[in-house]
């Protein structure tokens, strides 16, 4: 049971020689109109992050793909709410359900809109995470609602332009730059320089945030890539 009482899904991936308790990598995915279906991929496989020896856990939050369109709409407006919502509430349950998997050693991982919602997680469960992976992720919704190419990206989501009130008023009250002041996670910032979807300025951003608060952290910067890293 997730936000508002739905049903929301998610899987556990674990190595086939898995034993004891495995660290958890909590992965988010992007779209946000997104799924961790059960396919092959080079990008965000939770299968690839388990393989070292961690449990990958993924959460098909309100707003994902495969369960309808009302829940695929429910993000609609609600960045930072219902669905971390939730990852909390899918986080606890992986951890009712499989003893093999250790909850309280865990990290976030996210790209683009998992991005955003680990940036987002900073400053909203900020006691939940022994460290962070942010990936070309939203940082600051109204530099995003200026600087992307995709206008009507953010103009769909949050109900219009950043100077109509309305619209404004929805962005900052899911803006992860307004809780900078309570971010202690490390974190592991990653972007690609040719970004013109979420640019990635909004990367420096966080980086510059983490820096500037003493907060252990790293920014990998890919200068020929895109929003998607490759090579």
């Amino acid at each position: 049971a997730g936000a508002n009482g739905d049903r929301v899904w998610g899987q556990i991936v674990k190595p086939a020689t898995a034993s004891g308790q495995l660290p958890l990598a909590l992965l988010i995915h992007g779209g946000p109109q997104g799924s961790f279906g059960n396919s092959w991929s080079y990008r965000w496989n939770p299968w690839l992050f388990a393989a070292p020896g961690y449990a990958a856990v993924t959460v098909d939050f309100h707003g994902s793909t495969g369960y309808g369109q009302a829940f695929t709409d429910a993000i609609n407006r609600d960045w930072g709410g219902g669905p971390l919502e939730d990852l909390r509430l899918g986080l606890a349950a992986a951890g009712r359900e499989d003893a093999g998997i250790d909850v309280d050693n865990a990290c976030a991982l996210g790209g683009s809109y998992g991005g955003f919602m680990v940036n987002w997680i900073a400053g909203n469960w900020s006691d939940r995470f022994k460290c962070l992976v942010s990936h070309s992720g939203v940082f600051d919704q109204r530099a995003m609602a200026y600087e992307t190419e995709e206008l009507w990206f953010t103009e769909w989501e949050f109900g219009g332009p950043y100077f109509d009130p309305a619209a404004a008023q929805v962005m900052e009250r899911h803006n992860p730059v307004l809780f900078v002041d309570r971010w202690r996670t490390p974190m592991l910032v990653i972007h690609g320089e040719r970004d013109y979807r979420i640019p990635y300025s909004q990367s420096l951003g966080v980086f510059n945030a983490l820096q500037r608060r003493g907060i252990p952290s790293r920014l990998v910067v890919f200068p020929d890539e895109n929003h998607w890293i490759l090579k």
